[in-house]
């Protein structure tokens, strides 16, 4: 389908799974090679190397994830060209998001010894831990270029639909990874180190591959010309919309690690529980990706045509399967929660404590679900200063609510300000969207 058809062609329930299926099945794979990671390392027979490797990964994920507002704008602004039928701009918009992720990526190479000395301070580790983590960190912080990159490639594979594409290149960056780790780890002996170069070699791989699975735009000339990829005017809307999207994902950050910091108050086996819970919300964030990342391909394809009833159509086409989603989750949660639980964790106060909280996430899809679609059609639409301030206005409920329940009912007061501000994040942008739709005959 070429960039001019986009916004004029068939819109229907296929091409909203065709979209999304490919993102669910490659989020699927994410767990996978943490568990490999972990197990190889665990067949050393040592504990330090098992936490090196967690903390290490935990340190350059959280780092890295600053910048993944590289993925979603890529996808918004991308999206938004194919349907206007911009091919050039098409183009020059890969290049110039590579660039932005290139060039953080070097930037975090030549300043990891301040980052990551900062993270260790207030890091829990152990003397032993801490130094393996420092070898685990630097040698996977050479590959910070090609990993961050590959957010910029993964925006604008999704914007072009091409999510069977993304499942490839997960699937290839994973496989590379668990082949790498039982080799260098259990072949070679190389310990902690075998597992970072293992990651390192498949982030670089991985970028490489994208740029192959973005050879669509390669094969037009604007990737590389310079008045089109550093065009003042879309410089400057692109760092608009990146600069909001970073504010916005560092306040849901911020709620998210002082619900694990607060959480710690209540005992050791209150947060154990916490920690189980807070992956039935993984699993839900997961699966609404797709329909999230639907949304985001075909509202802004609708908005590049200018195209209000298309608009309209996508957003409720990928919601109306979320809703489906959301709903089929809430029930598995309702039915199987207890025995998910007991496969979690083996200590029976922790079952017990956990399934005190079970109710939460029966209840929390069906609370995040405006929150999470509507992030994908304002993501679509690229209206970044409306996520940006609708996610501060949840924030302040959200700490008001725990300042105000927290005392009253402990943890219950905790979950209930978590479950609140999902809430509030789906009404204030819902209350922002008929503005949203409005603007496609504007712009």
């Amino acid at each position: 389908m070429t960039a001019a058809r986009a916004g004029q062609a068939r819109l229907d329930h296929r091409r909203v799974l065709r979209i999304a299926v490919p993102i669910m099945i490659s989020n699927a794979t994410v767990p996978i090679l943490g568990a490999v990671d972990t197990g190889v390392v665990g067949q050393m027979g040592l504990a330090a190397p098992i936490g090196a490797v967690g903390i290490g990964a935990v340190i350059l994920t959280a780092v890295y994830w600053i910048f993944g507002f590289l993925r979603m704008g890529t996808a918004g602004l991308a999206s938004q060209a194919r349907g206007a039928g911009m091919t050039d701009e098409l183009s020059a918009l890969l290049s110039r998001s590579l660039l932005v992720g290139l060039a953080a990526g070097v930037l975090l190479v030549l300043l990891q010894k301040p980052i990551f000395q900062m993270a260790f301070l207030i890091s829990p580790a152990s003397a032993e831990v801490e130094t393996l983590a420092r070898k685990y960190i630097q040698i996977r912080i050479w590959s910070a270029p090609g990993a961050i990159a590959v957010y910029s490639v993964t925006g604008w594979l999704i914007a072009m639909e091409k999510t069977g594409s993304v499942l490839v290149l997960q699937l290839w960056m994973n496989g590379v990874n668990v082949v790498l780790d039982l080799w260098f780890v259990l072949g070679l002996g190389w310990g902690v180190e075998g597992v970072a170069f293992a990651t390192f070699l498949a982030e670089w791989s991985g970028f490489a591959l994208g740029l192959w699975l973005c050879r669509q735009a390669f094969a037009v000339s604007a990737w590389r010309d310079g008045t089109k990829v550093f065009h003042g005017a879309s410089l400057r809307w692109m760092a608009s919309i990146n600069r909001d999207l970073l504010i916005r994902s560092l306040l849901l950050e911020t709620i998210i690690l002082s619900f694990l910091f607060v959480a710690a108050d209540f005992g050791d086996v209150t947060l154990a529980a916490n920690q189980i819970l807070v992956q039935f919300l993984h699993i839900t964030a997961f699966a609404l990706d797709g329909f999230a990342f639907a949304a985001e391909t075909l509202v802004g394809q609708a908005m590049g045509a200018r195209n209000r009833i298309r608009l309209r159509r996508s957003a409720l086409l990928a919601s109306l399967w979320g809703a489906v989603c959301v709903i089929g989750l809430s029930l598995v949660f309702l039915v199987f929660g207890a025995r998910i639980i007991d496969l979690m964790a083996t200590a029976p106060e922790v079952r017990s404590e956990a399934r005190t909280y079970l109710g939460y996430m029966v209840l929390a899809p069906l609370a995040g679900l405006a929150a999470w679609m509507f992030d994908g059609i304002f993501i679509g639409a690229t209206r970044a200063k409306d996520m940006r301030n609708m996610m501060a206005v949840s924030f302040a409920v959200y700490v008001v609510s725990a300042c105000a329940l927290v005392p009253l009912v402990d943890n219950h007061g905790l979950w209930l300000s978590l479950l609140a501000t999902l809430l509030v994040r789906g009404i204030t942008l819902g209350l922002r969207y008929p503005e949203l739709e409005a603007s496609a005959d504007l712009k």
